[in-house]
């Protein structure tokens, strides 16, 4: 893929395998972006987001942020139920998201081996119906995951007339679906090569993780004229630090402790929107979101040892 020449002159420790996934992330973002219908109801809170301010934008990673858990597991097992690979295989994407559950931090591993199972399913398939499928597994397993929290946070920006976007590892095509059924704007995610419309296998550039997606979020702000100061950009993961200094207003979401204590270290706001006595400042129904993670916990470490 050529460059898109949209990156501003900056210091960065981004690789070229960085830049690639970026900047091919948001081109895909930006063809697939829609309007979106504003919907009222979302006080912003202490001026912020400014209304009608057209240089800004919100950049929401997505795992564990604005959803529990990870998207591609939830993938993997709407693929599994299509026959796209045998038991054992959901066995592995089960035990991997109990891990993820249970941090609630990415492993590096875990994600390296997801993503390599991942391509090598959906070779030789089409981009078409793969999207399709992210629809259907989108009702199936992530619908209920949505943290109301961030999604709150979202629709203020939306309510301000802003566009949102969500920025993930995950791949493009299902986080477009989950943009599309939140309402948001679009979706910066992984980028799958593709041939005449069938996977090939392979990415383009490497994974949107880290420093990658602080690059897409650089190449999107310029081909949309955004000012990135006054940005904002939510997650809950230390991985996305470079993301989150990107713009003038950082949120650390459900952080992990190293994001904790970096966001506090530099006055950065701070939403927990995980535990019962944080849960309720904000009226989120608590209780069903922590059965909801012990049960599918259980189900997932249950499988893992009748099939070892």
């Amino acid at each position: 893929m050529a460059a898109l020449g949209w990156l501003t002159p900056r210091r960065r420790s981004a690789t070229a395998r960085s830049v690639l996934a970026g900047e091919a992330s948001a081109e895909a973002a930006r063809k697939s972006s829609q309007e979106v219908e504003e919907t009222p109801g979302t006080e912003p809170e202490s001026q912020f987001p400014v209304l009608g301010d057209d240089k800004a934008a919100a950049f929401f990673d997505l795992d564990n942020t604005v959803m529990q858990g990870a998207a591609l597991f939830h993938f993997g097992r709407g693929l599994y139920k299509r026959k796209f690979f045998e038991t054992r295989e959901l066995a592995r994407f089960a035990w991997q998201q109990a891990w993820f559950r249970l941090a609630g931090v990415e492993d590096p591993e875990h994600m390296q081996e997801a993503r390599d199972s991942a391509l090598s399913i959906v070779k030789g398939h089409r981009v078409a119906e793969l999207q399709s499928i992210g629809e259907e597994i989108y009702d199936e397993y992530m619908a209920e995951r949505i943290w109301p929290g961030t999604r709150a946070l979202a629709q203020a920006h939306l309510d301000a007339g802003q566009k949102v976007w969500l920025v993930t590892a995950a791949p493009v095509e299902i986080a477009q679906v989950i943009a599309r059924r939140l309402g948001l704007t679009g979706a910066l995610g992984t980028v799958a090569e593709s041939v005449d419309g069938v996977y090939t296998g392979k990415l383009v550039g490497e994974p949107l993780h880290g420093p990658a997606k602080a690059e897409a979020v650089r190449a999107l702000a310029a081909a949309e004229g955004l000012d990135l100061s006054r940005c904002a950009a939510y997650s809950d993961s230390h991985n996305d630090i470079p993301m989150l200094s990107l713009v003038g207003h950082p949120y650390a979401i459900n952080p992990d402790s190293k994001l904790r204590k970096h966001a506090r270290q530099l006055d950065w706001r701070l939403r927990d929107y995980r535990t019962g006595r944080k849960a309720a400042k904000v009226g989120i129904p608590a209780a069903a979101g922590v059965g909801a993670v012990a049960g599918g916990t259980a189900a997932a470490i249950a499988l893992h040892k009748r099939r070892r």
